[in-house]
């Protein structure tokens, strides 16, 4: 067995709680602190993705998690796993998951030494010590590696996330990126952009560098995200106050950073913002997280497009060798991208009910990978979606 040691920060301790508790449960240890800063100490000196970054845990904890809790799971060889998790509700079962959601991915919990011994039976009980009310564990959207680094869960039956995850091989800088992604081509519309964008104003480029340039980019990020999933009959996953909050605060955080870890770019053209990133640097690579456009007079030059060409060349200049689209597969993407990516699934029921529905989830996920692969049958589906919606052109690729 293992001796299972577990931090689990919630909004109780935002309001000052410091009371803490231990008992035995099937020969582990497990005790609850109801404070976070453990987790920043413990993760200081590992390979982690940025939905498992202190800032990102910090931030979540604070303004978007309404029920949160951080999982530290020692093993007898010295072995140590970190899993921050929010624990929701789907229907009556109890569900936890990486922290914020479908706003986490390429995940990466961070590990000190060989966990390839941590099986599904010894994490299930890890978590259920500290939170027995827990019915399934549902850790998505892995990746394989960081950096070179294995992913500590690679070990453990999964499954392959229905979407893949993008990104760009930017060996040899930009020009050899360009040779490789009809740079001729790409060159000149970037020319022909520029033209367009120069007659209606200037065009600046802008990366986030205090709170307020912050707060600016990211009230119009939220008003243009808002327009395309209404445009499109989808949920606004950004629309909660309290989501909203706690991106203003993440990328507020990194501001002090060299380099940010969290980094929002736009593109303004006569003063007024055209298109937006939001990104995390993580060891080799730059991980566009999020992004959106205007559909004003200017949406026909694809300001996005410009955008990402400008942030993929300063990728190249900060000496990255990946640039990551994240998940997802769109056209915009594929023109730049030769590197697919599969991340992985692990679903660990922890009671009968749990069993059921990670069973039926696991179910549309293979349901969804296969729609998705199939490229004639996924093109006829989004197409119906955005009749349904009355879209010309889907942006986002979600489920």
């Amino acid at each position: 067995m293992v001796d299972a040691i577990a931090t689990a920060t919630t909004k109780r301790s935002a309001a000052g709680s410091s009371a803490a508790a231990g008992r035995r449960v099937n020969d582990a240890t497990a005790s609850v602190e109801l404070d976070a800063a453990s987790y920043a100490e413990f993760v200081a000196d590992k390979t982690f993705a940025p939905a498992q970054s202190p800032n990102w845990v910090d931030a979540w904890t604070r303004h978007g998690g309404a029920d949160s809790a951080i999982v530290l799971i020692r093993q007898p060889n010295g072995a140590e796993l970190a899993l921050p998790l929010d624990i929701s509700s789907l229907g009556p079962v109890k569900v936890a998951r990486f922290m914020s959601g479908r706003h986490a991915n390429g995940n990466f919990p961070a590990a000190r030494g060989p966990t390839g011994s941590l099986d599904v039976e010894t994490l299930a009980q890890a978590v259920h010590s500290v939170r027995p009310d827990i019915d399934l564990i549902l850790l998505e959207r892995m990746a394989q590696s960081v950096g070179g680094a294995t992913n500590p869960l690679a070990h453990l039956p999964g499954q392959t996330s229905p979407n893949p995850s993008l990104a760009v091989d930017l060996d040899g800088g930009f020009d050899a990126v360009l040779g490789r992604t009809s740079g001729k081509r790409k060159r000149k519309k970037h020319r022909s952009q520029t033209r367009k964008f120069e007659a209606v104003g200037q065009i600046r480029m802008i990366e986030a560098a205090t709170d307020a340039e912050v707060d600016r980019i990211l009230s119009e990020f939220f008003v243009l995200k808002a327009a395309r999933f209404k445009t499109l009959g989808l949920k606004d996953v950004f629309a909660d106050a309290g989501t909203q909050t706690f991106f203003r605060n993440l990328f507020k955080s990194g501001l002090a950073g060299e380099p940010r870890p969290f980094v929002l770019n736009a593109l303004e053209v006569g003063g007024k913002i055209r298109a937006i990133t939001g990104s995390s640097r993580v060891a080799d690579r730059i991980v566009c997280e999020f992004g959106a456009i205007a559909s004003d007079d200017l949406g026909h030059a694809s300001p996005g497009e410009f955008l990402f060409y400008d942030n993929i060349r300063r990728a190249c200049e900060e000496g990255r060798a990946v640039y990551d689209f994240s998940v997802g597969d769109e056209y915009y993407k594929r023109l730049w991208c030769n590197i697919e990516e599969r991340q992985f699934d692990v679903r660990i029921p922890v009671s009968m009910s749990g069993r059921l529905l990670g069973g039926a989830l696991g179910a549309a996920a293979r349901a969804k990978r296969a729609i998705k692969s199939n490229p004639v049958l996924w093109s006829a589906i989004k197409k119906v979606r955005r009749s349904k919606a009355g879209a010309a052109e889907a942006e986002t690729d979600d489920d």
